[in-house]
C-alpha cells in the first residue's frame, strides 16, 4: 500500500505560510528537504523506514531518546517521527512556525551516530528559532537530512515490517531548500 505524506499545496497555505515565514519561497514551502549546502544523494530516493509516535509528547516538550526503541535505529534509514501536530494545527500559521515540537540534541546526536540518511518530522522543523538553522547544517554536514512539514503519517501502519521510504526533491539549485514528495509504502 503506498502513502502520499506530502502536505498538499493550495492557494491558501501559500498565502498563509507566506506571511510568516519568508524563507517559503526560497525552497522551503510544504514538504522540503533542508540541504543547506549539500548536494542531496541519489542513492536517499529510496531507503529503508521506521515511524515512531511520538503523540503523546506534549508539543511544548521534547521528543527525547527515551521516546523511541533505539532498537530499531540503523545505518541509511528514513526515521520518521509522527506527532499529529501538522494535522492539529494547521499548517502556516505563527503558532505552527514558532511552537511546533522539536527533537532533543541528544535524540539528534544518537541519529547521527546511527547513520541515518534522512529524518522526517510533521512539523516545521527538528528545532526551533535560533537553534533551527545550525542543527540543519550539523545535520546535512554529516549527511542526513531533514524532511519538514510530512502530512498524513499517523495513516501510516507502523506495524509492518518492511517500511519503505520514497523521497524526490526538486532538482533546483542554489537553495537552502528543496521542495519534494514523500511517499510511504507498506
Amino acid at each position: 500500500m503506498l502513502y502520499d505524506v506530502t502536505l498538499p499545496i493550495t492557494r491558501e497555505i501559500l498565502e498563509t505560510a507566506g506571511k510568516q515565514e519568508g524563507k517559503v519561497f526560497q525552497g522551503h514551502l510544504g514538504t522540503h528537504f533542508d540541504v543547506m549546502n549539500k548536494d542531496f544523494p541519489l542513492s536517499y530516493c529510496i531507503r529503508s523506514a521506521v515511524l515512531f509516535d511520538v503523540t503523546h509528547v506534549p508539543s511544548d516538550s521534547e521528543i527525547s531518546v527515551s521516546d523511541i526503541d533505539i532498537d530499531l535505529l540503523k545505518p541509511d534509514l528514513f526515521v520518521g517521527f509522527v506527532t499529529g501536530f501538522i494535522e492539529k494545527e494547521g499548517y502556516g500559521s505563527r503558532k505552527y512556525f514558532k511552537e511546533h515540537p522539536q527533537l532533543s540534541f541528544e535524540l539528534i546526536d544518537l541519529l547521527l551516530q546511527s547513520g541515518i540518511s534522512l529524518i522526517g518530522v510533521d512539523f516545521a522543523g527538528v528545532r526551533r528559532g535560533k537553534e533551527h538553522t545550525p542543527t540543519d547544517q550539523r545535520c546535512a554536514d554529516q549527511g542526513t537530512f531533514i524532511i519538514e512539514n510530512l502530512y498524513g503519517l499517523g495513516s501510516v501502519p507502523r506495524t509492518a515490517n518492511s517500511l519503505k521510504a520514497y523521497t524526490f526533491p526538486m532538482r533546483y539549485t542554489g537553495q537552502s531548500g528543496l521542495p519534494c514528495r514523500v511517499v510511504l509504502e507498506t
